[in-house]
């Protein structure tokens, strides 16, 4: 546990709540950690955690070696300038809030002409609640390499981290795990209401559906072989599974999936363009 890091979270909502939980006693002490939400009735639950709060941005931000932005994207330029006085040169801010580009949120931090590039934006999930997040990451090049771990310690406390290039690249991570839990949970849906009609109650559906979400998952995490090897093992020729997995095919299962995260990847960009104005 690094005891001389201090972090602020500007923005109180679950996903700071998330990261705050698992990075106190583990990464910092509680009360190096600074929560500023303008919610105040929230700051009993931070402060009965050992976390000191704030409904603004003041001095304590000066003293913080990381600032954490989670506030929601059409608040962020305003937010941004409220803290930019307390702004030090060792700074290093990271960003998990959506729709904001690292180039956008540099040039509010500094100026346009004068970037403040000691930058990290992330795109987590939301099973980081539980624990089991999966976190895209970005740096621009003011980000140093130690810059680049802590961050990464960071995001870890909820979960698993990947490094990618620039924020292209987020729009991609946006589409697969950033929205990709609404496509599994609606996948779980149909898996159930498929039970229902196969004769199965609902609560048994419901089992059966997450235990062989969870299962496939945990078993293709831990083989060897390429997915599609897995997916022969279960498929006979002639048998059941051959039989639904014709059906998905005559649906375009494929096709569908990948319109749909070409479509969430679109969308990223455009919100991106919007609240970067």
């Amino acid at each position: 546990m690094k005891n001389e890091l201090s972090i602020a979270f500007i923005g109180g909502g679950n996903m700071a709540a998330a990261l705050a939980s698992g990075l106190a006693g583990k990464v910092c002490p509680a009360g190096n950690i600074h929560v500023i939400d303008i919610n105040e009735d929230s700051h009993a639950a931070w402060q009965a955690r050992g976390m000191t709060t704030a409904v603004a941005p003041g001095e304590a931000l000066a003293r913080c070696r990381v600032w954490v932005f989670a506030v929601k994207p059409q608040n962020m330029k305003d937010v941004v300038a409220s803290t930019r006085q307390w702004l030090q040169d060792d700074t290093l801010v990271v960003s998990v809030a959506a729709g904001i580009r690292a180039d956008t949120l540099a040039a509010w931090l500094g100026t346009p002409e004068a970037p403040f590039n000691r930058l990290v934006r992330c795109m987590p999930n939301t099973p980081a609640l539980v624990g089991a997040g999966i976190t895209g990451l970005a740096a621009l090049d003011g980000v140093g390499e130690a810059d680049r771990e802590l961050a990464a310690q960071l995001l870890a406390s909820v979960g698993q981290v990947v490094w990618v290039a620039d924020d292209a690249a987020l729009d991609g991570v946006t589409a697969l795990s950033g929205s990709g839990p609404a496509y599994v949970f609606l996948f779980l849906e149909a898996l159930v209401s498929g039970g229902l009609k196969v004769g199965l109650t609902e609560a048994q559906a419901k089992q059966l559906a997450l235990g062989t979400l969870a299962g496939a998952t945990k078993l293709a995490a831990e083989s060897a072989e390429p997915l599609s090897v897995l997916r022969e093992r279960v498929t006979s020729k002639g048998g059941t599974t051959a039989a639904a997995l014709a059906a998905f095919g005559a649906a375009g299962f494929s096709s569908i999936v990948e319109d749909a995260m070409a479509a969430a990847a679109r969308r990223s960009g455009e919100l991106a363009e919007e609240f970067g104005k």
